[in-house]
């Protein structure tokens, strides 16, 4: 197959109350599934990014070679790509020692060259143009950084803002409330509410994975990382498996 092929229909989800319920969960399993093989197996943030993006590789791989849309391919993917920011996100942070301000702005810059190039190259940010192997590598790309991103702003806006987990949930509820209204009551460009939509479920995903299981006496829950995990996965293929999934109408 032609690498820039392009795709009878668009190879990824029409975005609906069930896209956001479930992006929101994968980040979470993101939080705590990243934290589990970094912390909990003592692996460290650069091995465990290494061994998620070799995972994350193999599902894009996959998911780029696949003639259509399949739900619980795209969901495995969005999970690889949840998990390995999470790593790379921690590593960037804390083993660099440029701290959340410093991650954060090196990620948001990175974030903001993918969508350039990808726009650039392609005319266009809308995911229901995804329908070529090129506008799915971007976008793949894309939402790693996205995800990368979201993990140290949840992280700041957490620890170093002194937030809490419960105040960031807050925080991040509120602007994503804010963005969904402004969907509903103005013109402003879809694309660019998606967008701003798809980066915040990140941090809000970051700070409940980190309530979940973090310790009592840091404001957390102090489930196991690994249960937190399962939950999280099983409540993700349940959704899957029951909420309506059905590809975007594609662009043209």
């Amino acid at each position: 197959m032609h690498p820039d092929t392009q795709k009878a229909v668009a190879k990824v989800p029409a975005v609906t109350l069930g896209f956001w319920i479930l992006k929101i969960l994968a980040t979470t399993l993101g939080e705590t599934g990243g934290d589990a093989l970094s912390m909990s197996m003592n692996l460290g943030y650069l091995v465990s990014t290494g061994i998620f993006a070799v995972v994350f590789i193999a599902f894009v791989w996959a998911q780029v070679r696949a003639e259509k849309f399949h739900p619980g391919l795209y969901w495995a993917t969005i999970i690889a790509t949840t998990t390995v920011g999470t790593t790379l996100a921690d590593f960037s942070t804390r083993s660099l020692g440029i701290g959340y301000p410093g991650g954060s702005l090196l990620l948001l810059t990175l974030l903001g060259l993918s969508l350039w190039i990808w726009y650039r190259d392609t005319g266009t940010l809308d995911v229901s143009s995804v329908a070529s192997d090129k506008a799915e590598r971007y976008y793949w790309t894309t939402i790693m950084f996205s995800q990368t991103l979201g993990t140290a702003l949840g992280d700041w806006t957490a620890d170093t803002a002194g937030l809490g987990y419960g105040g960031g949930i807050v925080v991040f509820s509120v602007l994503l409330a804010a963005i969904a209204a402004a969907y509903y009551t103005t013109k402003i460009s879809r694309t660019g509410l998606f967008w701003a939509a798809f980066v915040l479920t990140r941090p809000l995903g970051a700070v409940l994975g980190d309530l979940l299981d973090k310790p009592i006496d840091h404001g957390g829950f102090a489930l196991s990382r690994y249960t937190a995990s399962l939950v999280l996965l099983a409540l993700i293929a349940l959704g899957v498996w029951l909420l309506p999934q059905r590809a975007a109408a594609r662009a043209h």
